[in-house]
């Protein structure tokens, strides 16, 4: 196995991963607006599905709160195929990565109409995903050989 070394341009990778980690700040402070304008208060995670049916601000937070949550469970896959990804391919794995953010963007705005089957406006996200899978595999089989 040889040594790790990166290249110039992994810049572009952790110039990525950082709007990336802007773009989850951004989301958790959208959400804890959505939050306020319903009056859910903490520690509840959802408002009910029978308050949400009636009330258009319960159900956008609670529509805020899974674009949220849905995004943070996907996080760590993403980062984990960008950071090894960009080892051998910067460039392209930093496009996959601003890609991913478009779709994150999409999926967001989609959900937060307040229909969630919107949110498929965002599907495109796994694309760059499946393209960062790609990379990162070919990245592993390059170190470990």
């Amino acid at each position: 196995m040889g040594a790790i070394v990166l290249p110039q341009e992994y810049g572009y990778v952790l110039t990525t991963f950082a709007a990336s980690a802007l773009f989850l700040f951004g989301l958790g402070a959208q959400t804890g607006k959505y939050r306020r304008a319903a009056g859910v208060p903490y520690p509840y995670p959802y408002a009910e599905q029978s308050e949400a049916e009636k009330d258009p601000k319960k159900n956008l937070f609670n529509c805020a709160q899974r674009v949220h949550q849905n995004t943070l469970e996907i996080f760590p896959v993403y980062s984990t195929f960008l950071l090894i990804g960009g080892i051998n391919y910067p460039v392209y794995a930093s496009a996959a990565g601003v890609v991913f953010l478009l779709g994150r963007f999409f999926f967001s705005s989609g959900y937060l109409t307040g229909n969630p089957s919107k949110r498929m406006r965002g599907i495109f996200s796994y694309i760059a995903l499946l393209s960062l899978l790609g990379m990162s595999g070919s990245t592993l089989y390059r170190i470990l050989l």
